[in-house]
């Protein structure tokens, strides 16, 4: 870690906290509530939480995730600022949660508490290991020596580049959720059918393809990849991938990603969704991510 202003993100990030640990990027930890019991969001730290998440959504349970609040936001901020430094935070994508606004309302609060110090927040229009992906890009910017607004300047700049593209063979908890309807989760499930879905321009899911079986899925995000990837297959830059207790699958991915980008073999990230975004997935979900052209407005 290097610079002189603090780089933080939420927990969100889907990659382990000690990597975070590792880079210098302090957390703000998201929670979600099963029977009236309140849980972190772990990232690793305990390595029974994710076996008991799991296991709680085989039981047919139900976690019910919130958004983190202007007081949550506050005092993680306040912690920081304290220690003496500007502060660039990069929250979870509003398409997935409103608590950036929150964030956001917490910065304006402590302006005046702390004049001398610069607090920005980014909205990163970003989810799961694309979030974490963007996050590090960013901390590679701070080590090489660039400042907090040449490194905000430039998330703003690229955040609608960054590609989120999945699918899951399992609509279970995205019909619970409420991220995809009834009436597709049932389809999908009767007909073997994996929807393949992105994030479009405001950080939104979309499905915008439906394929039968989970190698038709896979093919059909990698041709995705191909179509939106910066410079198509001679692609080098960062990959990240995760998945939501499927590790066979996710390592089929891995294979034909690297086939269809050989640049990118021995470079994928592999990391495992946490408990606030399978909350919402479920197991089953594959994604992976990459930099590419913007990303697309859709209906």
């Amino acid at each position: 870690m290097s610079g002189n202003f603090t780089l933080s993100c939420c927990s969100t990030v889907d990659l382990p906290y000690s990597r975070m640990a590792e880079r210098g990027i302090p957390v703000l930890f998201y929670t979600y509530t099963v029977d009236d019991t309140v849980y972190v969001d772990d990232m690793g730290r305990d390595a029974a939480a994710q076996d008991r998440f799991y296991e709680m959504l085989a039981a047919g349970k139900m976690p019910k995730t919130s958004q983190l609040n202007i007081d949550n936001y506050a005092q993680f901020f306040e912690s920081l600022l304290a220690e003496g430094k500007d502060v660039l935070h990069i929250a979870l994508g509003s398409g997935m949660s409103n608590s950036v606004n929150n964030a956001f309302l917490a910065a304006e609060l402590l302006k005046e508490k702390y004049p001398q110090r610069k607090l920005l927040v980014v909205d990163s229009l970003c989810s799961s290991s694309g979030y974490g992906m963007f996050v590090e890009s960013a901390a590679d910017m701070r080590d090489k020596g660039a400042d907090m607004q040449e490194v905000y300047d430039w998330l703003m700049a690229n955040r609608n580049r960054v590609h989120h593209q999945f699918f899951s063979t399992n609509m279970t908890q995205f019909r619970r959720s409420g991220r995809v309807s009834g009436a597709t989760a049932a389809i999908a499930t009767v007909l073997n059918i994996c929807p393949i879905m992105r994030l479009d321009a405001h950080g939104a899911i979309k499905a915008y393809d439906k394929v039968r079986g989970k190698h038709k899925a896979i093919e059909t995000t990698v041709a995705t990849m191909l179509a939106n990837a910066e410079n198509g297959a001679a692609y080098d830059g960062p990959c990240y991938l995760c998945h939501s207790r499927c590790p066979e699958l996710a390592q089929q991915m891995v294979e034909a990603v690297e086939a269809a980008f050989p640049a990118l073999q021995g470079k994928i990230r592999i990391c495992e969704i946490g408990t606030i975004i399978a909350s919402h997935s479920g197991p089953g979900t594959v994604a992976v991510f990459f930099y590419g052209a913007e990303r697309p407005e859709m209906e």
